[in-house]
Parts: C-alpha cells; structure tokens; sequence
C-alpha cells in the first residue's frame, strides 16, 4: 500500500494529468505540482482570464482535444492537491524542494511520477542574443498566453515539425512570416513516406500546414545554414543571413523565431539520482525507463516528453500507463489495464521513429559554429572559447571543462547551451559525442532569488 507521504506528480500537462487520473480513480489524492498558472502544458497552454479567446482560436485542429482536457481539469481538480505556479528548484530522495510567491517549502514523497516534458532545443548563432529573437516555444507561449506576437514580419528557422506549426499559427494571427527557414530536407527521403503516414490525423495535420504556408506565398525553404541575426542601431533584430544553395541571402525582419526540435526536462530525474543512457538518434542523454514509466528507482516513474519526445497524444498515454504501474507496484487494489495503451504508444514507434530521422537533429551545425560565436549566453562563452580549453587541456569530458571555462554554471544550468557545448567538445576532441558524457545535474534548476532562500519557513 501507499506509505504515509503522498504520491508526488511533477507537471500538469497531458502526461501528468493522465496520471492524477488514474490515482484519483483509484482513490488517492496524489499533490500535482505545476510550474504555470494552469495545466495543459505547452500544447494546451491557457491564457489569462482577461485574454479569454475561443479554443478553435487557440488551438486550431487541437480544439476538441483542448476541451476534453479542461472538461478533465474540472473532473479531476477536486481529488487532486493541485498546486500551480509552483517551482520544483531542487530535487533528492524523498524530497522536493518548492517556490511559490516567494515563499520555499519542503515536500516530501512517498512515490514520485516525473512528467515535466521538453524545452525548445536551440543551436546559437552569431547574433541570436539580439532583442527580438525567440526560440519556437517562447514565440509560441507569447501568442498562446499573452495574446502577442513577437513581431510583425518573422521568419522562422531550425527543423522540426514545431517550425511550421508556430509559422501556420503566426500567420492565422495576423503576423507577416517573411520565412520558413528549415536546415534539413525532411521531404527527400520518400522511403520515410509509408512509416509516416501511419501517424494518420497527426501526419495529415503537418502536411496541411505546410500546404497551408505555400498557399499563402510564404517562403519554405530546406537546405539552409544560418549565418547571423542582423541588428538595428538601437540593437533590434532587423534581419537574418543565411546561406542556401552555395548563395549568401538575407531577409528583412523585426523578429527572428529559433527551433531545432525539443529536448526532455531531465533535471529532476537527475538530481534524483536515476541512470540515463545515451540515445543517438537525437543526441541526448535520457532517462532509463521500460515500457510502463518504471525508471531504475523503484519508486519513481517517467512519463511524457521528459522521457522521450514522442508528442502529447503519447504523453497522455504515458502517464496512465506510468500511473497504472505505480498502482500495482503499491499493491494498491484497482480495475485499470494499460495494456491498451500500451499497444496504442508501440503502434506510434513506426511513425515517431520516421519523424525523428525526417527532422534529424543537425548537429553538424552546432559542431560547426564559428569561434566568436556565444554559446553560453549566461557566462558569455563562445565557440572558440570551448574549443581552446579542449585543445589547451586534453580534456573531452564535459564536466571537466565546464570546470576550466565556466561551460553550464550559469542561470540556465547548461539547459540552453550543454547540447551545443557537448558537439564542440566531440568535434575538437574528434570523439565520439557519447564520450563527452552528460553535464552532472546542479540545484538550483531554474534560478532562484537568495532572498527568497534566506526566508525559509
């Protein structure tokens, strides 16, 4: 049975409302924290009460599975200790460490399910610190919560199925996309065609944006490496340069918006002590887990995209899943079987795997980046910078030259910069990038103000 501590969900999007679900059903009242001002995560991101906008408006194709969310909120909320806008900013065993209005507190954890999902991957560029340059996310979230856009006439560069959903969404908003800026050629391969097109409705959708933005006379473009943000006077992203086809171009602009794909939130599941493996496919250390969210503690669970990006109809997947097993892990008496959706995650293996080497992650960019390119925007590190503590010190660990050029110590903990650092450090070390190792979690994870330590209750 659940010892006395509470079950413990960390994320309140699909993945984690899956899971407070199925306890709730199951009669416990699990704590749900959430970093935002309401559930949903970021593809059922909500606006302020003031900004209220029709979900067909918001979410598009995503409408009707935005209201079965909220009509889920509203069920589920009651049985749930549901805390939002609540910062997990250190993690150990047991214990969670929590900020909210300014005031820390403990929470501690008898199970603990981790569904704290992904974070825009961004490889840098000459210029990318420039006001008016935005990762897709960011970009996404000012149109979603705040009702703004991050400029009048954008373009929008990386790859990703992500980079035509937000251009299609700034364009239904009104927005000028100059742009769509795509590094790989994801439309070359037609051997890839049959596995993608059984992703059904959720294919069909990505064509349709992309048909959609060509309708319109908006520029896609495939093959690209950026060059640079181009700025103002008064330091304003006014364009970006590129090279397409063996030409330099250059597009005018007020706003430059920056994705290469998604990476799994693994903070926490770090500092909590699991094990990770290297996959290859998207470069990135992720946690170990089997087929039903089980990590290598016993008593915590992955789910969603902090496990592996696999999109938020699997996310929610996930997190019954992950819920169901801690209820038979517990010995907690329940009716629930995943192992429907257990086939329904499997069956999505063929399209997810066809859309990851599609959208490969380019990291022959990163490893590329000229020297008087930042990288570490926290600590002001450039390329070169990286590369000449590698060459100076015969280090390729990661950890070990974080400790002789400052790589990941500072606000983002590596969050921004540790995947483009991790290339360079294999590039200029002509090692493999799994050698480099992972950079060791570090509290806090996202920053936190002394003075709101020093008044701990």
């Amino acid at each position: 049975m659940i010892a006395q501590d509470p079950v413990v969900i960390i994320g309140a999007g699909p993945a984690g409302l899956g899971a407070a679900k199925v306890l709730a059903e199951a009669g416990l009242r699990p704590v749900v924290i959430e970093e935002g001002r309401h559930p949903g995560g970021q593809i059922f991101r909500m606006p302020q009460s003031q900004l209220s906008r029709d979900l067909k408006t918001l979410y598009g194709f995503d409408a009707p599975r935005a209201q079965r969310f909220r009509n889920d909120v509203a069920a589920v909320e009651p049985a749930i200790d549901y805390r939002p806008n609540t910062l997990v900013w250190a993690a150990e065993r047991g214990t969670l460490h929590l900020l909210r209005q300014q005031q820390v507190t403990v929470q501690t954890w008898s199970r603990l399910i981790i569904a704290t999902g992904a974070t825009d991957r961004i490889i840098p560029m000459k210029g990318w610190t420039t006001p008016g340059v935005f990762s897709l996310g960011g970009a996404q979230i000012a149109l979603k919560a705040e009702a703004a856009m991050i400029g009048r006439r954008v373009v929008f560069v990386g790859t990703g199925p992500l980079l035509y959903l937000v251009a299609y969404q700034y364009a239904k908003a009104g927005a000028k996309v100059c742009a769509v800026l795509e590094t790989g050629k994801p439309f070359d391969d037609f051997t890839l065609l049959p596995n993608l097109m059984s992703g059904g409705a959720v294919f069909a959708k990505g064509l349709y944006y992309i048909a959609w933005l060509r309708a319109r006379g908006i520029q896609i473009c495939t093959g690209v490496m950026p060059i640079e943000v181009t700025a103002t006077k008064g330091e304003q992203a006014s364009g970006l340069s590129y090279l397409h086809r063996g030409r330099n171009k250059h597009l005018s602009c007020d706003a430059v918006a920056i994705g290469y794909g998604l990476k799994a939130e693994t903070q926490v599941a770090d500092l909590v002590g699991l094990d990770f493996y290297f996959d290859h496919q998207h470069r990135q250390w992720l946690p170990v887990a089997d087929a039903f969210g089980r990590s290598s503690s016993p008593d915590v669970y992955m789910a969603g995209d902090g496990l592996a990006i696999r999109g938020s109809e699997i996310a929610a997947l996930s997190g019954r899943v992950a819920a169901t097993a801690l209820l038979n892990d517990a010995g907690y008496s329940h009716k629930r079987d995943a192992d429907s959706d257990r086939r329904a995650i499997q069956r999505n293996g063929r399209f997810r795997g066809a859309l990851d080497r599609a959208f490969a992650y380019p990291h022959q960019i990163a490893a590329g980046l000229p020297d008087e390119t930042v990288v570490c925007r926290c600590e002001g590190l450039t390329a070169g910078a990286i590369r000449h503590a590698v060459s100076t010190t015969g280090e390729a660990d990661i950890n070990r030259i974080k400790a002789f050029c400052r790589i990941g110590m500072g606000r983002c903990q590596s969050r921004l910069c540790g995947q483009t650092a991790a290339e360079l450090i294999a590039a200029s070390a002509a090692i493999d990038i799994e050698r480099v190792g992972r950079l060791r979690g570090q509290a806090p994870i996202k920053p936190v103000a002394l003075s709101d330590l020093a008044v701990r209750r």
